[in-house]
């Protein structure tokens, strides 16, 4: 699979949200959207025909090694930076087992992972890492923290060049 594979169509991502001990885990990457590895929540691409819930799973099994049971949508945003255009569903996740480890794309070959490392970032050092999307950053913390109830829906922080 190549960058092209990603760019140029709107592209439905989940992401799931797994805390432990006021840690959030975050898995870094190298990805086609920016030149600088980012760490973010693991997450992908939702197949056609599959329930939002049901790709977060498995992209928690596949990208951290972990089962989950899914719990309540905390945020929905959009990511468009051209040729790149997703909506993201961010999702509570409880992990149903201890371990977790990183897991790898199954569509893209071994010399194409994007995948680099996994760990679980407690809330105090969020700051010092670069993640994306940035909202996360910003107010993950205060929403968990404050138990916020309800889904936020948080648009791109990319401008768009080609909109008025």
């Amino acid at each position: 699979m190549t960058d092209q594979s990603f760019t140029g169509r709107l592209r439905v991502r989940v992401n799931g949200l797994v805390v432990r001990d006021r840690s959030l885990l975050l898995i870094k990457l190298k990805s086609p959207t920016g030149p600088e590895p980012f760490w973010m929540p693991p997450g992908g691409g939702v197949d056609y025909g599959e329930h939002l819930e049901d790709a977060v799973a498995r992209e928690m099994a596949e990208e951290a090694g972990i089962k989950v049971k899914v719990g309540n949508l905390r945020y929905v945003s959009e990511y468009v930076k051209l040729p790149w255009h997703a909506v993201e569903f961010y999702f509570d996740c409880m992990p149903l087992e201890d371990g977790f480890g990183l897991g790898s794309d199954p569509e893209l070959a071994d010399h194409e992972q994007m995948l680099k490392d996994i760990r679980f970032v407690p809330f105090d050092k969020l700051s010092e890492y670069n993640i994306a999307p940035l909202y996360l950053k910003e107010r993950f913390v205060r929403d968990y923290l404050e138990d916020r109830q309800g889904t936020v829906y948080v648009r791109s922080e990319q401008p768009n060049p080609e909109r008025n």
